[in-house]
């Protein structure tokens, strides 16, 4: 079996920001439970049908990582409308018979990452898809048996494709962060180092612990003894971005490997398309619940 595993809060931002959004209040939650059809009737990346789907979502956008870094994302700035559809959304989706990983105090991310490793650990997956294109979800890589889904843009990344990204391996991608920043979520890095600095730097030490604090030793680094002198001050500071740029991979999400298997709506699902203005879509997943493709199929963005 193939695991799908969405990122359901980037799919809200996405589908609110969409151009061809004209429904603030609900067009966000329209456009995901489309996608979602799409991805079961079309399968992920390899045309294998999405039969094993889970979605995560922030349910609330703080989590325990707020409280280690005072800039760190949050709800502040995020339009009303836009807030006001995760609960939403998450009923929609449960409404399709999918699962559902509201988070509180891990995020979204945490939840894609504890569910690709309990695929992962089953020898029954022959592959996990985690469906986001957000760089902290490469640490969650394993070769080509867990690998990133870019439904934007179309592409998919193995561990060989993270290097190529990044520079690391996967299990670098945390001292990566802590080392370069990730504006995304709010925390800066250390000042001067970029990216190819910080990838050489952990291409040859390993971890950011390792990396010596004399600049002779490591080698033809630009500004290198400026940038050990940084590193030197502020080491702590970086293993602190480290640990928020970690995720939880062991989280208990009260789910197993079984219980994402798409078997069909649940009786509110038709209720659900009315208030979305979407009843084309219940013919198209009674024909998926049936075993069957629908007779005629909208090409729908991702």
């Amino acid at each position: 079996m193939y695991v799908h595993l969405v990122d359901g809060t980037f799919e809200l931002f996405r589908h609110h920001h969409a151009p061809n959004n004209d429904d603030p209040e609900r067009g966000a939650v329209r456009g995901v439970l489309r996608s979602m059809v799409w991805l079961l009737e079309r399968g992920g990346p390899d045309d294998i049908p999405a039969t094993h789907v889970g979605v995560a979502t922030d349910h609330v956008i703080e989590s325990f990582r707020n409280a280690l870094w005072p800039t760190y994302k949050s709800s502040a700035g995020v339009p009303p409308e836009l807030l006001d559809q995760f609960t939403p959304l998450e009923d929609a989706l449960r409404a399709l018979g999918l699962v559902v990983w509201a988070m509180e105090e891990l995020e979204a991310d945490d939840a894609l990452a504890a569910a690709a490793a309990q695929a992962d650990a089953d020898d029954r997956v022959a592959k996990v898809i985690i469906a986001t294109p957000d760089k902290d979800l490469g640490q969650c890589v394993r070769g080509d048996r867990v690998i990133q889904w870019d439904r934007m843009r179309g592409t998919t990344r193995d561990a060989d494709g993270v290097f190529d990204k990044t520079g690391v391996t996967p299990a670098q991608i945390p001292d990566w962060l802590g080392l370069v920043g990730d504006s995304a979520d709010g925390f800066p890095g250390l000042p001067g180092f970029g990216a190819k600095t910080a990838a050489a730097l952990l291409t040859r030490f390993g971890h950011i612990d390792d990396i010596p604090d004399d600049h002779a030793a490591w080698g033809k680094v630009r500004g290198a003894a400026k940038l050990a002198g940084v590193l030197r001050e502020n080491r702590q500071e970086a293993l602190l971005f480290r640990t928020i740029a970690t995720l939880v991979d062991d989280a208990d999400l009260g789910t197993t490997v079984d219980d994402l298997e798409w078997t069909g709506p649940t009786l509110d699902f038709e209720a659900i398309c009315a208030e979305y203005d979407c009843d084309d879509l219940l013919d198209r997943v009674a024909a998926l619940r049936d075993g069957g493709a629908p007779q005629t199929q909208a090409e729908l963005p991702l």
